[in-house]
């Protein structure tokens, strides 16, 4: 990944020797991604979602690939090699290629349904505090100490996951921080990282189009907590998947519980006082934390306990962890307030799964006697069985809900919004507005003063996906211009 500014992937050139190769060639990077080629790379082809690598070869070969690597015979102008897998190998190569920068960091691994992002940030935040200089990958990008950088998906795929841990080292990181798709792990995209810690929030419906059943979906998580990948597993043991997890795993076990009190780590209390929870975690050495934190809703308790484990678990004491408990903040687009002058709160979530969707909307109920406002989409050419049930979550949460659209990609918003309706009496308390920046004035108009209109389902996004075209749409920015404009 040549965005990271710092990696020296051409200060030498290297020499890979294997036995997959039939002759020697020197490398100084490696790409599966032939746009992304840059001279001295070796490019691996392999078959996608539609089509296969060696079509794009000629590209690579003009943008100064010297070798190509794929799972077939291939003519070319520069030496090819062939392994059955070639997929399964991206990831040794490149640690190799970069140090195996995995070996030279404390490494976190986070994987569930819900929770990954801002438990993944709450951590970076416990060592930040701590003045232990970091890394983070996952949805909302790549952060290298306190440089942000974009990164097109939550798990990156292994040839850019390895230059990013290798320009996290070389910048002097000790810790890196990141979250586990079930896409990644079931894709060898984490093929060489290695981690002192691998996690667990929770498992609830998402991702079906892809694995099919949840008993897949779960396999897949559980090929995380192996030796392979990770020394220690830390797990919500109130999630009935965390549960058969830990009774699964061969690694040692961590447990967090907010019920039970047998857990290594337990939520012995959690108040709410002005605004905010008093807590009182206990570990099993008989160590305990009291502290006030910020961030509502039981999924936030759950998120702040597998925080709490997992660093403890890396070294850092409970003692130090303590004191920065009540600095840590929320992540962008999780429940994120937004402001523009009116009497109403606005709010804006990511959440965009039937279990989140009811969660953030009891959050909210909690902390409001005003009506609640809903708005929510789903998305396009993903899992469509959880459609209909997030939108009786919305229905039977909400005082008013809006049905909107929320990245249609190929597919129909219509036939979406159909779904999502299917066996609802919408009566006085439903609308469906197909236009999302529509839908958003529709709920703007409609609430009044200790209201609150909860926008859900793109958080943190900054487009929306129609046909393949992605143009401009952040909920946040949208929901403030309304409020401007419509609210006097």
């Amino acid at each position: 990944m040549r965005i990271i500014p710092g990696t020296p992937l051409a200060k030498s050139l290297l020499e890979f020797d294997s036995k997959i190769f039939d002759q020697r060639v020197f490398i100084s990077g490696v790409s599966i991604n032939a746009q992304k080629v840059v001279p001295g790379d070796l490019f691996i082809a392999f078959a996608g979602a539609n089509t296969h690598g060696v079509s794009y070869l000629e590209q690579a070969i003009s943008n100064g690939a010297v070798a190509v690597l794929s799972d077939q015979k291939i003519k070319s102008s520069i030496p090819s090699f062939i392994h059955p897998k070639p997929r399964e190998i991206v990831g040794p190569i490149s640690a190799w290629l970069h140090g195996h920068p995995f070996e030279s960091m404390k490494a976190i691994g986070i994987t569930g349904t819900n929770g990954k992002t801002t438990t993944a940030n709450l951590v970076k935040q416990i060592w930040q505090l701590n003045s232990i200089k970091s890394g983070l990958i996952g949805t909302l990008g790549v952060e290298i100490g306190e440089e942000k950088l974009e990164s097109a998906r939550t798990t990156p795929e292994a040839d850019d996951l390895q230059a990013i841990a290798g320009a996290m080292v070389e910048q002097g990181c000790k810790n890196l921080v990141m979250e586990v798709s079930s896409h990644a792990i079931d894709q060898g995209r984490i093929k060489s990282a290695k981690y002192e810690v691998v996690a667990f929030s929770n498992l609830t419906q998402d991702h079906l189009d892809y694995h099919l059943n949840m008993e897949n979906y779960f396999q897949a998580k559980a090929k995380l907590f192996t030796s392979e990948y990770a020394k220690v597993a830390v797990i919500n043991i109130d999630d009935s998947y965390g549960k058969k997890l830990s009774h699964q795993v061969k690694i040692p076990v961590v447990s967090v519980s907010r019920k039970d009190s047998n857990a290594d780590f337990y939520l012995a209390k959690a108040e709410i006082k002005n605004g905010l929870y008093q807590v009182e975690i206990k570990s099993k050495s008989g160590e305990s934390l009291i502290e006030n934190f910020a961030l509502l809703g039981d999924y936030n308790l759950d998120n702040l306990l597998l925080a709490v484990a997992i660093v403890n678990s890396v070294g850092l004491s409970l003692d130090k962890i303590a004191p920065t408990i009540g600095k840590l903040h929320s992540v962008p687009g999780r429940l994120e307030s937004v402001n523009a002058g009116q009497k109403f709160t606005a709010l804006v979530d990511y959440a965009h799964t039937p279990d989140a969707v009811e969660r953030v909307i009891a959050t909210v109920k909690s902390v409001t006697d005003g009506k609640i406002i809903g708005v929510l989409g789903c998305g396009g050419d993903r899992d469509a069985s959880k459609r209909s049930v997030m939108g009786h979550a919305l229905f039977n949460g909400c005082d008013l809900a809006v049905f909107t659209s929320d990245n249609p990609r190929s597919e129909s918003a219509e036939s979406i919004l159909k779904e999502m309706t299917k066996g609802l009496d919408l009566g006085k308390k439903g609308f469906i507005e197909i236009d999302r920046k529509s839908a958003i004035d529709l709920a703007v108009k409609n609430a009044q003063s200790g209201d609150v209109v909860l926008l859900m389902g793109k958080g943190h996004e900054s487009g929306q996906e129609v046909n393949s075209v992605v143009t401009p749409f952040d909920d946040r920015v949208e929901l403030a211009e309304s409020i401007k404009r419509l609210v006097r």
